[in-house]
């Protein structure tokens, strides 16, 4: 049993006052905590001492499994036929985008710490929306490079990321076409909960490096309505519209039922609210390792439209994972494995 903490956009949280599975608590009083897994189980923890300060020092080096350890939810044949499937929907009419992902899954030893992980990863993926939660029974590291939803009083914010390649010439236009698909689905969900005329898009289509690969990302901008606090602009935008697809509600239909395992807080989101300052800054949780029950878990997928080629959507999975898979085992350099 560790001790519970967070460090999220530059705050280190300590000693933990209450964990509550209520959004409105967000409105509330208190400097939160918070991880939605993609099914819709919400955990926000509140911290009484909270201050600005690095990732403190681990006690012990970061032991994690073997990198031939990692056992993934889809193999490649089936995650190629997943892609087959979804371009057949599209084919018909049903969708015009889907994420198909896949969760790899390793045993963990039982005094691995996260604090370690979450060190490693800064120094090797440093990430702008990176962030540690550790509570009783779940860690969460996230080297996450895409916001989901900031907040600044009533000014929200979100940062799409759709389109990935090695480098800017590897990226297609079909990568352009999806981002703009999805930039519109981001419009419409906060423009059910934002003032009339307010939502914009301020940048679109921009090439934003990382360490090991390009993506394109757009911003959306938007005022929320008098009136609507957390639960409403979750219920709005939740889960984010780049990690599902386009429509929204038939892409997650499609999701459910491609994707054997659950995914937990990957595609869900992790970060921290201010609720005295109306300030928060959520990730969408990719890149993203959760830890729990001796098991620590990764996942990563790829947006498929009909454009998509089965083999080159495998292996930009296997791109977006090959890092972070690398950093979380305990040898080797470059590792294989999986946004």
């Amino acid at each position: 049993m560790h001790d519970s903490f967070a460090h999220a956009g530059g705050f280190l949280a300590t000693r933990l006052r209450d964990v509550t599975t209520d959004v409105s608590a967000l409105d509330g009083e208190g400097w939160w905590a918070v991880v939605l897994d993609y099914e819709g189980k919400v955990t926000c923890a509140r911290f009484d001492d909270v201050r600005r300060a690095p990732l403190p020092a681990p006690r012990r080096p970061w032991r994690g499994p073997g990198p031939s350890a990692w056992r993934s939810s889809l193999d490649q044949a089936a995650y190629e036929e997943g892609v087959r499937r979804i371009r057949a929907r599209i084919e018909r009419g049903d969708v015009y985008q889907a994420n198909l992902c896949r969760v790899l899954t390793a045993p963990l030893p039982g005094d691995a710490d996260p604090l370690a992980l979450a060190v490693r990863l800064a120094e090797g993926n440093p990430a702008p929306y990176a962030a540690t939660v550790c509570l009783p029974g779940r860690d969460v590291v996230s080297a996450s490079p895409e916001l989901y939803l900031s907040r600044d009083g009533d000014v929200v914010e979100s940062r799409p990321i759709k389109g990935t390649g090695a480098t800017a010439d590897d990226l297609l236009e079909k990568d352009r076409a999806e981002n703009v698909m999805i930039v519109d689905l981001v419009r419409n969900d906060l423009g059910r909960v934002a003032e009339v005329g307010s939502v914009t898009v301020p940048a679109l289509c921009e090439v934003e490096e990382h360490p090991g690969l390009v993506h394109l990302v757009s911003t959306v901008r938007a005022r929320l309505a008098p009136g609507y606090g957390w639960p409403e602009l979750l219920a709005a935008t939740f889960p984010p519209g780049s990690v599902t697809g386009a429509p929204k509600s038939t892409a997650l239909g499609v999701i459910d039922e491609l994707e054997p395992e659950p995914r937990g807080p990957y595609c869900g989101a992790v970060g921290w609210v201010d609720a005295d300052r109306d300030r928060a800054s959520l990730a969408v949780g990719i890149r993203t390792f959760w830890i729990s029950s001796g098991e620590i878990r990764f996942g990563t997928g790829a947006g498929i439209t009909w454009g998509s080629d089965p083999r080159r959507e495998w292996h930009e999975t296997e791109l977006k994972a090959a890092r972070l898979v690398a950093l979380a085992s305990t040898s080797g350099s470059a590792g294989s494995g999986g946004n």
